[in-house]
């Protein structure tokens, strides 16, 4: 299958450090949560940056699947993305336990569940989530 679309965003200095993407468009400090040990400064982190990402990818699925069946997604549609992150039972690292929730008004709730489950089968995201997509990590 062909790459439609690449990008590239790099940190430094990690959890407590900076992203930026190749364009610069994205700039963010990072901060590490209270939660996880941090001072709780202003910023963002890695969880955050995921939900964004898999709620914006994911309410654009749910527009493509609705396109096919005709149904218009209204404008004020939400998906809410929560991503949570704690030590993995085997102590050998961590783990997310993402979640989506679709906010449809003026949608059927049965029209809305299907569109829902197509999407998640459509999405990006979701897809890596749930095969365990192979990763490349290399040594530059």
């Amino acid at each position: 299958m062909p790459i439609l679309y690449t990008t590239k965003a790099s940190a430094t200095g990690g959890r407590a450090g900076r992203a930026v993407s190749e364009n610069g468009v994205l700039d963010v400090t990072l901060t590490v949560p209270k939660e996880l040990g941090g001072d709780g400064a202003t910023g963002t982190n890695p969880e955050q940056l995921f939900a964004a990402g898999y709620s914006a990818c994911f309410l654009g699925a749910l527009k493509f699947v609705a396109g096919k069946e005709k149904v218009k997604i209204p404008d004020d549609a939400t998906v809410t993305a929560t991503v949570g992150i704690g030590p993995r039972e085997d102590g050998t690292g961590f783990y997310i336990s993402p979640s989506i929730s679709v906010n449809l008004p003026g949608v059927d709730r049965e029209v809305g569940e299907k569109l829902v489950a197509a999407a998640h089968i459509v999405c990006p995201y979701s897809h890596a989530l749930r095969t365990s997509t192979e990763i490349s990590a290399t040594l530059a």
